[in-house]
C-alpha cells in the first residue's frame, strides 16, 4: 500500500482512499467485465444463478466474490484477501471493482483470480448544479451496475466479501444479490463511511445521518464481519449490534528490507525522478551535475560491489491519498524547522551562500546532521496544492519528491528508506494506517501522528514514535538523525523493533488464524 493506507473507498461524492498502494505507472488496459485470466471459465459460468447444472454445482470448487466499489489497485487489503482466498482457502476468486490502477503482479498472474472491471461513475456536471442530486444519481447508477455485474457477469459465488466503506450503495447491492443467488455475505470494515462523509459535510448534516442509518442497517444484515482494530470491534459490538472478527493488517511476504543491490537498481530506475528538483535546485538535484552512472543518490558501484555513499542523505518515506484526514502541512513545517535548526546548530548564517554548501555536498563532506530526502507516494485531490507549497519552501538540507510507483517498486522503496512518517489521523478514530503496517514489514521505523487507537500498532520507543505537532516531529527528526548514518543509536534501535514487529507475523498467518475459520463457518 502507496497512498497508503488501507484503501477504504469513500462514500459517493467524497474522494478518499484508505492506504493506497503503489501501482504500475504504465497500466495495462482492462475492458469492463474482462476476466484475468479467462481460460478456466466456461461461458456457461458467466450466467446468473441457476445456469449451472446440478452435477456441475456439486463438482465445482468453492468460489468467492470480492467486491470493491473503488480502485482495486489502491485497495491492498482486498488484494491480500483475494490472494489468501485463492492460495489458502483453495477457492476461485472473482474481483468486481473499479479500474484505475493495476493490482500487484502476483494478483494479475494468479490463475484462480479473475478481475472484472466496472467503469467509474463521474457526474461532475451534475455536481455543479446540486451536490445532493449528484450523490443520489451516482448511488443509483452504481447500484444498478453492481447488480448487473454481480448477477450476470460472474459465476455464482458461495460468499461475497465486500469492502466498507463505501457503504452506499455497495452494502445494499451485495445483500440483494446474495439473496438472489443463494450466497453468503461478509463485510470487511476498514472504517465507517458516515465519518468520511462527515469530513466534508459535518456530522449533523441530514445526508450524513441518512448514510449512518443505511450503513448500520445493511451492515447488520451480513452473515459475518471483519474489522481492523479492537476499538472498532468494540464499537461495532456495543453500538451497532455487529459481531466482528479482528483481522489486523499485516504486510505480505514481498514487503521486506531491500538489499544494497536492490537499492542500487531501484534508484537507477528512479534516477530522473529523484534527481530532478520540484522547484529550484536543492540539496539532492545538485548531485546530478556529477556525471557518474555508477552512482545513485544513496549508493555507488565500485569494482562490481555496491556500497552506501558516506554522505548519503537520510531517506524518509510517506504515502498518502492526499485527503483532508492527513494534514501534510505538519510535515512541511517540521521539515522547515529541521532545516533551520540544523543551520543554527552548525553556526550558519541565514545569508550564507548556498553555492558553498552545494560544493561541500558534491565533494562528499559529511555533517553532524544529514540531508533529508522526503519521498511521498500516492494520488489524490490535494496533491497539487501541497506540491505548490513545497516549491515555495526555502530549504538547504531538505528536499521533497512526490511520485507514483509501480506496485513492485513500492515495497523496494520502503525497504530502502531510513524512516517512515504517517500523518493519518482517522475520520472515526478507530482504524489504523496500512502504510505503517507495510513500513514495519520492511523493517522501517515510523513517526506517526497520534490519535485514539494508533498505539495498537505503533509501540513508542520500540518500533516508532508519536507526535501531535510539527514541532514535536521536528524534534524527533533532530534526535533520530544526529550522527547519521553510523552514530544514530536510537534510530538503529527503532529499526530493530520495526523489523521484529514486521517479521513476527505476516498477512498469510493472520488470515489463516482469524479469517479462514470465519469464511469456512459462513459458507458451511
Amino acid at each position: 500500500v502507496q497512498g497508503l493506507r488501507r484503501s477504504s473507498a469513500p462514500p459517493p461524492g467524497l474522494t478518499e482512499q484508505r492506504r493506497s498502494v503503489p501501482i504500475a505507472a504504465g497500466r495495462r488496459s482492462l475492458t469492463p467485465s474482462t476476466c484475468i485470466p479467462r481460460a478456466a471459465i466456461s461461458p456457461s459460468l458467466c450466467a446468473c444463478a441457476g445456469s449451472t447444472t446440478m452435477a456441475g454445482e456439486a463438482e465445482r470448487r468453492k468460489r468467492a466474490a470480492v467486491v470493491v466499489l473503488g480502485d482495486i489497485g489502491r485497495s491492498p487489503r482486498m488484494q491480500y484477501h483475494s490472494l489468501s482466498l485463492a492460495s489458502q482457502a483453495g477457492m476461485e476468486v472473482d474481483i468486481v471493482a473499479n479500474g484505475g490502477s493495476d493490482p500487484h503482479l502476483s494478483l494479475r498472474e494468479n490463475p484462480s483470480i479473475h478481475i472484472h472491471e466496472m467503469k467509474s461513475v463521474q457526474l461532475s456536471g451534475v455536481s455543479k448544479i446540486s451536490g445532493a442530486l449528484a450523490l443520489l444519481l451516482k448511488a443509483a447508477i452504481q447500484f444498478i451496475m453492481l447488480i448487473w455485474f454481480l448477477c450476470f457477469k460472474i459465476p455464482r459465488p458461495d460468499v461475497f466479501i465486500v469492502q466498507n466503506p463505501p457503504s452506499v450503495p455497495a452494502l445494499a447491492a451485495v445483500k440483494v444479490v446474495s439473496w438472489l443467488r443463494g450466497a453468503k455475505f461478509i463485510v470487511d470494515w476498514h472504517n465507517f463511511g458516515y465519518t468520511l462523509l462527515g469530513l466534508s459535510h459535518g456530522r449533523s448534516n441530514v445526508i450524513v445521518k441518512i448514510y449512518f442509518w443505511f450503513e448500520k442497517h445493511f451492515g447488520r444484515m451480513a452473515d459475518g464481519a471483519f474489522c481492523v482494530t479492537k476499538a472498532m470491534q468494540h464499537e461495532l459490538s456495543q453500538n451497532w449490534g455487529i459481531k466482528a472478527t479482528v483481522l489486523y493488517d499485516h504486510s505480505p511476504e514481498f514487503f521486506h528490507p531491500a538489499s544494497l543491490t536492490e537499492k542500487y537498481e531501484l534508484f537507477c530506475r528512479l534516477g530522473t525522478s529523484i534527481c530532478s528538483a520540484m522547484g529550484s535546485a536543492d540539496c539532492i538535484s545538485v548531485e546530478k551535475e556529477v556525471e557518474d552512472k555508477s552512482t545513485t543518490v544513496l549508493t555507488s558501484k565500485i569494482d562490481g560491489g555496491v556500497f552506501f555513499k558516506p554522505n548519503r542523505p537520510a531517506l524518509v518515506m510517506s504515502s498518502t491519498s492526499w485527503t483532508p484526514d492527513e494534514d501534510f502541512s505538519i510535515l512541511l513545517e517540521a521539515a522547515l524547522m529541521y532545516d533551520r535548526r540544523v543551520a543554527a546548530t552548525l553556526g550558519e548564517e541565514d545569508s550564507m551562500d548556498e553555492g558553498q554548501l552545494w560544493i561541500d555536498i558534491k565533494s562528499g563532506k559529511q555533517f553532524d546532521y544529514p540531508r533529508l530526502l522526503f519521498i511521498i507516494t500516492g494520488k489524490g485531490p490535494d496533491r497539487k496544492k501541497y506540491e505548490e507549497q513545497i516549491k515555495r519552501l526555502k530549504l538547504r538540507r531538505v528536499a521533497f519528491r512526490t511520485m507514483w510507483l509501480a506496485s513492485e517498486d513500492y515495497p523496494l522503496l520502503l525497504g530502502s528508506a531510513d524512516l517512515g512518517v504517517s500523518l493519518h489521523t482517522s475520520s472515526s478514530g478507530l482504524d489504523l494506517p496500512m502504510k505503517v503496517v507495510d513500513m514495519f514489514g520492511c523493517g522501517l521505523p515510523v513517526c506517526a501522528a497520534s490519535f485514539s487507537c494508533i498505539e495498537e500498532l505503533v509501540k513508542v520507543n520500540r518500533n516508532g514514535l508519536l507526535f501531535s505537532t510539527s514541532s514535536e516531529l521536528a524534534d524527533e527528526l533532530m534526535m533520530l538523525f544526529k550522527g547519521f548514518p553510523e552514530e544514530c543509536d536510537t534510530l538503529k534501535s527503532l529499526n530493530g523493533g520495526a523489523l521484529s514487529t514486521g517479521s513476527s507475523s505476516k498477512w498469510s498467518t493472520e488470515w489463516e488464524t482469524n479469517a479462514l475459520p470465519l469464511v469456512k463457518q459462513v459458507i458451511g
